[in-house]
């Protein structure tokens, strides 16, 4: 573990140089597994066929059948090996964070792996799927609620109050922090964890757009985790000192490293899909990372374009619904198929230019996540 190595010669700006080995580590990783990954999946007749609900899409992705998903397992072999060489294993909030991505990964694998053997294309059932999340969640949070009492003394943190910022909950402007119980907590923490996980899954529907998305995400996360892990930039941007959080950076930085090899054989036309292989433990891991560093809200906005694709899903499903007739007439659309950006698709933009222009709401919303902080 090079853990050591940087620990013992490089201790001035030790964190800073790990940051950068686990981001370029991850990156190289998946560019020099690719190839051959991508050839093992095809030889094993691991490929996509993508079906919806409507004709014109299916005809419209229809050149996309055969190509091999499960590609997320580049992204977990990356994220692991990055942050084993360069995090410190001994960081309770580092541990937690390989339990997530071997947890989320192997529950992925095994949904992609059902819906690829099943001629159904079903995989796992909804609640199968949450029942595993949450407790992972729930597992992770009783860990690291007490973790986040080790080292806790209120005289560092006269300018958040006298409540334990590990367990308060923050908003992006000057709103006063809420001390959280046990319970709350754990709410919390599943909530985050589900749903970005879910968010991702939703999101993973075109060459390129859920990588592009987790990467902008990803960044605003290293600068949060920075900042919230050092005590003195913490009081400056008047944001909680988290004791121990600062080893997360790394995490981040292989996240960042991962999607952007990924995007080096997902982007258009896209040579392997991500599969839930990879969105799961991708959403899981951005969840337990804003609880940890206490900016939930903050990576909710910065998620601005996965919240779009979840929210979409919701209205559409929501509406038919509700408007349904009990005669049995079936109900009416808000829009043409959800998640929203295949409903763009259709509408005539190109696979390409609705990708890009997600990447780029995707830029703004997390400047808009880092500009809360400036707010502050």
């Amino acid at each position: 573990m090079l853990y050591w190595l940087f620990e013992d010669f490089f201790r001035e700006h030790e964190r800073g140089l790990r940051l950068i080995g686990a981001g370029i580590l991850s990156f190289s990783v998946v560019i020099l597994l690719g190839p051959r990954m991508i050839y093992l999946l095809t030889r094993m007749k691991i490929g996509d066929r993508p079906e919806f609900d409507h004709a014109d899409l299916n005809a419209m992705t229809r050149h996309k059948s055969n190509t091999p998903t499960m590609g997320g397992v580049l992204i977990v072999i990356s994220m692991l090996f990055s942050i084993l060489m360069f995090a410190n294993l001994a960081n309770m909030y580092v541990a937690s964070a390989l339990v997530t991505i071997v947890w989320l990964g192997t529950l992925g694998g095994v949904d992609d792996w059902i819906k690829l053997r099943s001629s159904s294309r079903v995989g796992l059932k909804a609640w199968e799927k949450l029942l595993f999340q949450v407790g992972l969640a729930v597992l992770l949070s009783s860990f690291v609620w007490r973790y986040g009492e080790a080292g806790w003394e209120s005289k560092y943190y006269d300018y958040l109050g006298e409540s334990n910022p590990a367990h308060s909950f923050f908003f992006p402007l000057n709103a006063p922090a809420i001390q959280l119980c046990f319970f709350v907590y754990v709410l919390v923490m599943i909530f985050m964890m589900t749903g970005m996980s879910n968010a991702v899954n939703l999101t993973d529907g075109m060459d390129g757009l859920a990588g592009g998305c987790i990467l902008e995400i990803g960044m605003v996360m290293l600068v949060l985790s920075w900042i919230v892990g050092i005590r003195d930039w913490a009081e400056f941007f008047h944001m909680p000192f988290v004791e121990s959080s600062a080893e997360i950076t790394i995490v981040c930085a292989s996240i960042i490293g991962s999607c952007l090899g990924f995007l080096w054989f997902n982007s258009s036309p896209a040579s392997v899909f991500m599969g839930d292989t990879g969105s799961l433990p991708l959403g899981g891991l951005l969840g337990y990372i804003a609880v940890v560093t206490r900016q939930e809200i903050t990576l909710v906005i910065a998620s601005g374009v996965l919240v779009m694709e979840t929210a979409s899903v919701i209205l559409q499903v929501g509406y038919f619904k509700m408007t349904k007739g009990r005669d049995g007439t079936p109900g009416k659309r808000l829009f043409r198929i959800a998640p929203i950006h295949h409903h763009f698709h259709l509408g005539g933009w190109t696979e390409s230019k609705v990708v890009v222009r997600m990447w780029i709401l995707g830029i703004l919303f997390a400047a808009l996540a880092l500009g809360t902080v400036k707010l502050r």
